[in-house]
């Protein structure tokens, strides 16, 4: 069955869809994105996500195109429409359609910006297979532009990230700036040693992650000690445990990184118990 998607205004069945070829996203990667999770029916860490939508947005000087309780609803009626229990909604925002390909930013009076959504189901978001066995990571550099605060769309070096990690038969990689760990592909990186979870602090050389400041919020509340602080390969390499944070994969256990596996190579106690508290306090508080 189609799914129902969101484009400028219209909930259309995604055959039906479109978006102009001059579209400034599709031209320029000149825009935004969030990814909610959606457990049960419910949005997890929706405010959180609209934030940060905002910061990005602003950031980039493009108008916000809705206010909160706009989004809420679109994003609830994608929900309806399309049955989705388990999963995530995609959104994305663009300077918007000129007319004409430009590097200047077009008047924001006569070119409004692009606006699409759409659901993506997971029925194994959850009870995820690879958070059982754990996820393989390799190392690369770190290559891309100096605002990864930013959640804009220009994704194609953490594609090719993932695309090298499989290639080497990995899962995931992990950026590596000045010998220091920055972040994943698509997560934040995490190292667990004697019990103290560390985590590169804030900046604009990662993205500021809505699951991120949640685990941490949990992690400190369960009296697990926390370090912000940058990272060497080196030290993850020796780290007990490790881990990654996303809307899309929560708290998933890391037990190897560049071959040399961590602890005995499979999830450490510590971010499995993580992944609970998470999932369970995330639905506590999802609308």
């Amino acid at each position: 069955m189609s799914r129902t998607v969101y484009v400028n205004g219209a909930y259309l069945p995604e055959d039906a869809a479109q978006v102009s070829i001059f579209d400034r996203g599709f031209l320029m990667a000149d825009g935004v994105y969030e990814v909610t999770t959606v457990i049960d029916g419910k949005l997890i860490d929706f405010d959180g996500h609209l934030a940060r939508l905002e910061r990005s947005l602003g950031e980039l000087d493009i108008a916000n195109p809705m206010d909160r309780d706009q989004w809420l609803e679109v994003h609830r009626e994608l929900v309806a429409r399309n049955g989705l229990e388990l999963g995530m909604i995609y959104l994305q925002v663009t300077r918007g359609a000129p007319g004409d390909r430009d590097f200047l930013f077009p008047d924001p009076e006569t070119t409004p910006p692009t606006v699409v959504l759409f659901t993506q189901s997971n029925p194994a978001l959850v009870d995820s297979p690879k958070a059982q066995k754990g996820m393989k990571v390799i190392t690369i550099d770190d290559i891309r532009w100096g605002r990864r605060d930013i959640k804009t769309v220009q994704l194609l070096y953490p594609s090719m990230g993932k695309m090298m990690a499989i290639r080497q038969g990995a899962d995931d990689a992990w950026m590596v700036q000045d010998g220091e760990v920055t972040e994943g592909t698509s997560n934040n990186a995490y190292i667990i040693r004697d019990g103290r979870i560390v985590t590169r602090a804030l900046s604009n050389d990662i993205l500021h992650g809505i699951t991120r400041a949640a685990v941490l919020r949990f992690a400190r509340e369960a009296q697990m000690p926390v370090e912000e602080r940058s990272f060497t390969v080196d030290e993850a390499k020796a780290a007990d445990e490790a881990f990654v944070t996303s809307a899309s994969t929560f708290v998933m256990p890391v037990v190897a990184i560049d071959g040399v596996a961590l602890g005995d190579g499979t999830p450490g106690p510590l971010a499995r118990r993580l992944r609970e508290i998470y999932i369970e306090e995330s639905r506590k508080a999802a609308i």
